[in-house]
């Protein structure tokens, strides 16, 4: 969202004094009801970090699931809070979010039981906390040679998009990768429409097979027989992840993808996969509920044209973030009020966006991912913009240039 006015806030000096110290790795085992963020705060590093220490590729994680957690031996001296002097016009709601805090947590720093403030109040708006010098451990080299990746110097085709294509199937259509394909086409989100005419790489004729030579070495011994597992097919639905059907069918991410001769994450609905036979398979995580769905976008739309206010979360005014949090509610979630940010760490990636998954863009107004919507369908969502809440098409130039990901709730 692009902001249009820039507000002074004065605001107290934040004083730290440092003392340098080395990581150590932990190990967590996730339990029931852990989220990433949940974890993140727990040891007092981020999403990102946990994510990059375990090769995670999405936020999803099962129960019992070992995680290496980067710790500190020793921290630095705790930060004095940074206190906000009220002024006419504030209210606690518009603090919070100027900030990027929750109301609770505002509430909570300044022990206040109502929302009710007054003019030269002084509030803090930062907890004290303590910063954690992590060192990462060193990564150690595979030992495996790796092959040379290919150039946009090779020779190359024209491809264009059809419905219901995406970079996945278009990758696996030219036996090449989805990164190949964004650098010879110069794309910076997996975005695509159409008719849209991308480069791909040309096919090369095949290779004559080489004639078996007559000389045969005689067997001394029959190879041991390796016992198979038995497996069964599992057709992928919408919504589904590689990493959930392998969760379900207690079978780990790689074996999934040998089994089925796999060279990504990428699947497709419709996809046959072969599973091992369970007699009593687990369940996978839920679809979006299509009555929460129908519930949220026909509240979303009868707030068409309701003025944009920063901060906002009532019918009198909206941005972007009191917008999804106030027709979430209306829908019967019951979700607290969070910056953009804040929704985007309690939401999950899908491959396959369905209507009432939230779309969030990123690099707007701020770096990072900084604006939501929700999905509606047939590349639309919905919105509180500078315009006020409207309908706006993702194929626009400025949105696909800061689309980010669809997500869903958890």
């Amino acid at each position: 969202m692009k902001k249009t006015i820039v507000r002074a806030l004065s605001t107290a000096a934040l004083l730290s004094t440092v003392f340098a110290g080395t990581a150590l790795a932990d190990t967590y085992k996730v339990q029931k009801g852990d989220t990433l963020a949940k974890i993140a705060t727990k040891y007092h590093t981020t999403i990102k970090d946990i994510k990059t220490t375990n090769g995670l590729k999405s936020d999803f994680i099962t129960v019992n699931q070992m995680l290496k957690i980067t710790v500190a031996s020793k921290m630095t001296q705790a930060s004095q809070p940074t206190t906000y002097t009220v002024v006419k016009g504030d209210a606690l709601i518009k603090i919070a979010n100027r900030f990027h805090v929750t109301l609770a947590e505002l509430k909570q720093w300044n022990k206040l039981d109502t929302t009710i403030i007054h003019v030269g109040q002084k509030l803090k708006v930062s907890a004290p906390k303590q910063t954690i010098i992590t060192v990462p451990a060193p990564v150690k080299k595979p030992t495996t040679t790796t092959t040379k990746p290919q150039t946009t110097t090779a020779a190359t085709s024209v491809y264009t998009v059809q419905s219901g294509d995406y970079l996945g199937k278009i990758a696996g259509k030219h036996a090449t990768t989805v990164s190949n394909i964004k650098s010879l086409n110069k794309l910076k989100s997996d975005m695509i429409y159409v008719g849209q005419k991308l480069k791909v790489p040309a096919k090369k004729a095949p290779v004559p097979a080489a004639k078996p030579t007559t000389a045969k070495p005689p067997v001394t011994a029959k190879p041991p027989v390796v016992k198979q597992p038995e497996v069964t097919d599992y057709i992928v639905k919408s919504g589904d992840t590689l990493g959930e059907i392998a969760s379900q069918y207690k079978i780990s991410l790689n074996d999934l993808k040998a089994l089925n001769k796999l060279t990504s994450d990428r699947i497709n609905v419709g996809q046959t996969l072969k599973v091992p036979k369970l007699k009593v398979p687990s369940t996978s995580k839920p679809d979006v509920d299509t009555e929460f769905a129908t519930k949220m976008i026909a509240s979303a739309k009868k707030l068409i044209g309701i003025p944009y206010v920063w901060g906002g979360s009532t019918i009198s005014g909206f941005d972007c973030s009191g917008f999804v949090y106030y027709v979430a509610n209306q829908a019967g979630m019951d979700i607290a009020r969070y910056s953009a940010e804040g929704f985007y760490d309690r939401t999950y990636y899908v491959n396959t966006p369905k209507a009432g998954d939230i779309v969030f863009f990123e690099n707007t107004y701020k770096k990072g991912i900084s604006h939501l919507g929700i999905y509606l369908g047939n590349n639309e969502f919905i919105h509180a913009n500078d315009g006020g809440v409207m309908i706006s098409n993702l194929q626009g130039k400025y949105y696909q240039e800061h689309f980010e990901s669809f997500k869903r709730f958890y």
